[in-house]
């Protein structure tokens, strides 16, 4: 027993030598964070399982750490079906926060398909609150990564938008849903926020407006406000580029934290809200993304009092919370 408790002395100075070292050659061990900054905040973009894409955690496993995490809600997205009812079920097994879900109008649901759009209102529990114009499948995105297919139409050849998204833009109208812009043009969306607008659309946000392959220019996201649009900031976007740890993401390109900070300087952060677009396999899961997300604009400079509007106020303005 002696000789064991010697060996096991012997191992736990070694192992103790061993983590000094590790320290003084790579600097001290981070410190924990203070405090719970993701306290009431509001992830707008979830990707889970199940899905046709490798995911690192499933619906429910998100909406349990997220409440772990003392988040407000979450908003399941999905490329490829409508995400309403996995957020009615998310929410009634894991209760103590909001889940909301909604659908892309990608070929999957039949492109611009005011039916999926109007049947996705009436489904149990009404947790189908956004609608997302085609993001993989759009024209724009299919163009800027050079791909040999086609995409779904958003403008027609006179550049007026075609019929069946005048029908969605309707529906969105009468049930107060939430219109996101995908994967579109910087010149689609300029195009139809306006007649959007003009049909009674009241909320309407700009999916991760600096990446690929939307790319608004400062003057655009200055036009979208002026417009009385929200655009996001996804955290996703400071992961990618040629340094990105998984090959898909070097296809991407860049989006600085410092470049963020500065449109939401410049425009204002009354008019953006911050997300994660997460869930990738290998990739940070969400809460952890937009905690990092968070005291990364922290040290560019952001507010807190900016920060709370962007994950907290303006998101649930949006979803109807306040």
């Amino acid at each position: 027993m002696t000789k064991r408790l010697i060996l096991g002395c012997i191992g736990g100075i070694l192992l103790v030598s061993l983590i000094s070292r590790l320290s003084s050659a790579q600097g001290v061990f981070p410190p924990s964070l203070r405090g719970n900054p993701l306290e009431g905040t509001i992830d707008f973009h979830v990707h889970s399982a199940p899905d046709e894409s490798a995911r690192s955690i499933d619906d429910i496993e998100i909406a349990a750490k997220a409440r772990e995490y003392k988040m407000r809600a979450i908003v399941l997205k999905n490329h490829l079906t409508m995400t309403a009812d996995r957020a009615y079920i998310a929410q009634k097994i894991v209760p103590g926060i909001e889940v909301f879900g909604g659908i892309v109008l990608n070929k999957a649901v039949g492109g611009i398909n005011p039916e999926a759009v109007r049947r996705m209102v009436n489904f149990t529990g009404q947790r189908g609150k956004v609608v997302w114009l085609p993001t993989l499948d759009a024209v724009n995105h299919i163009q800027f990564f050079k791909e040999n297919r086609k995409g779904v139409n958003l403008l027609d050849e006179n550049g007026k938008p075609v019929p069946e998204l005048l029908e969605v833009f309707k529906i969105i109208a009468e049930n107060d849903l939430i219109l996101e812009m995908g994967h579109s043009s910087a010149k689609e969306i300029l195009t139809l926020i306006p007649v959007a607008r003009e049909m009674g659309v009241k909320k309407i946000l700009v999916t991760h407006a600096m990446q690929d392959p939307v790319r608004l220019s400062m003057e655009d996201m200055k036009e979208v406000a002026r417009m009385g649009g929200y655009m996001e900031h996804a955290f996703i976007g400071t992961l990618m580029g040629p340094q990105a740890h998984q090959a898909w993401m070097r296809n991407w390109s860049h989006v600085p934290l410092s470049d963020i900070a500065r449109a939401i300087k410049t425009v204002g952060a009354q008019y953006y809200l911050l997300s994660s677009d997460l869930g990738q396999a290998m990739n940070p899961i969400h809460p952890d993304g937009l905690r990092a997300f968070i005291e990364g604009l922290l040290k560019e400079g952001v507010t807190r009092e900016e920060i709370d509007l962007m994950v907290r106020k303006n998101p649930a303005r949006l979803l109807g919370l306040e």
